[in-house]
């Protein structure tokens, strides 16, 4: 039997995206590309394993390299952290076509948002073409001013906005770092929901700085 995608080579493994049996090599090829891997795919899974370390991430400027994340980021901020990571695994539990890349494109827009706040004092509000981006940004805004609330409620010292930007380039460094980088891809998301539990109760962070 041949591939169902090229009709060439022999078919080796079943495709739970296309319901058939394709390449090997299609499967790598067209991975989250021009098909939309299920999460439980045991090849996905295994290609996971093999693309966690990307050299060139760190010439991406989504990584804001000029950003200085302390190492003890998690230890200043831990709920507002675990509060940020939680929001987004709500949203995707809320929306099955929320991708990696819409997340990623969020958090890109709320960066640059909070650094110009954070050097200038200048509230700049992005703009996304994406309504579901548009939900998230929503979601982690409220999520800061919520945690800077609380926080003046029992005494602490008000939220910078500095603080702010390296919370939020945490977890964009984190998305990033554990996306595949391609269109389709759920490998961030799919991480999240291994991080806290499905009814929204939070579990003990075992993330570390990317």
């Amino acid at each position: 039997m041949s591939c169902s995608l090229c009709e060439t080579r022999k078919e080796k493994r079943y495709c739970p995206a296309l319901h058939a049996r394709i390449c090997a090599a299609c499967c790598g090829t067209h991975r989250e590309l021009i098909l939309d891997c299920p999460s439980e795919c045991s090849y996905l899974k295994q290609a996971r394993g093999y693309d966690r370390f990307r050299p060139e991430l760190f010439e991406d400027e989504r990584w804001f390299a000029h950003v200085q994340v302390e190492e003890d980021l998690l230890d200043a901020h831990p709920v507002l952290l675990q509060d940020l990571l939680e929001s987004i695994t709500q949203s995707a539990l809320a929306n099955s076509s929320l991708r990696d890349r819409d997340v990623i494109d969020a958090l890109t827009a709320l960066v640059r948002s909070f650094e110009t706040r954070a050097h200038s004092g200048l509230h700049y509000e992005p703009t996304r073409p994406s309504l579901a981006q548009q939900a998230v940004i929503q979601d982690l805004r409220e999520v800061i001013a919520d945690y800077d609330e609380e926080g003046r409620e029992i005494g602490d010292t008000h939220l910078r906005d500095s603080d702010a930007l390296k919370a939020l380039v945490f977890v964009l460094r984190l998305a990033l770092d554990r996306s595949s980088g391609r269109p389709l891809s759920r490998g961030f998301l799919d991480f999240l929901r291994t991080e806290f539990k499905k009814d929204g109760s939070n579990t003990q962070t075992r993330i570390v700085l990317p």
